[in-house]
């Protein structure tokens, strides 16, 4: 018999494993809790990277950071996360160039536990991998990437998603083709274009 509680882990299309975490605050300079279930109603993205003061990961974060506005006017709340502490995330915040003006709130899962529950977790190093997760407002994943060790990540592609996502959202019973953009030809599935998607797409 268990003699403790198992961990909840990630799944696709079903309630996002809740945390609540201390976060270094770039904008106020300070340290607060990051609870998920106090995002509720909101859009959220999760960007969990391998650790501070490494190479690949402030351009990725950079690159987020240059899409402020666009994750703003989406309605959708960035939140970065590594296993460092809010001491090093300060410090990484106020030394490198690239995280200059670094706009969003950084989680600190320092134990580990969240990283495990969203099953990015290298348990020999202690690192998380380069896992992004898409939260919808009901507290559903809708979207996971887990990238290989040093291939960064693009935010426009992220973007892409979320519209995409937030279009369905609005429009139940649709369905976005590959390289899908707002204004683009979108699917509505039926036995009735069975075998027949390139005519539909063309109508």
């Amino acid at each position: 018999m268990c003699e403790y509680e198992l961990p909840e882990y990630v799944k696709i299309d079903t309630k996002a494993p809740d945390f609540t975490l201390p976060a270094y605050n770039p904008k106020t300079d300070d340290e607060e809790k990051i609870s998920l279930e106090n995002l509720k109603g909101k859009w959220v993205v999760l960007f969990y990277y391998p650790a501070d003061f490494t190479f690949v990961c402030p351009t990725e974060l950079k690159d987020m950071a240059d899409e402020e506005q666009t994750f703003h006017d989406l309605g959708v709340e960035v939140l970065a996360a590594s296993t460092d502490t809010v001491y090093s995330h300060r410090a990484w915040v106020k030394h490198e160039m690239l995280m200059k003006k670094f706009p969003y709130k950084m989680l600190a899962d320092h134990t580990t536990r969240i990283a495990e529950m969203y099953n990015i977790l290298d348990e020999e190093t202690g690192i998380a991998g380069r896992g992004t997760f898409i939260i919808d407002p009901n507290g559903i994943v809708k979207w996971i990437e887990v990238t290989s060790g040093p291939l960064g990540r693009n935010s426009a592609e992220l973007i892409r998603k979320i519209e995409a996502l937030q279009f369905m959202e609005k429009n139940p019973g649709t369905a976005c083709p590959a390289k899908w953009v707002i204004g683009s030809k979108t699917l509505t599935p039926s036995i009735k274009i069975s075998g027949e998607v390139g005519e539909e797409l063309q109508k």
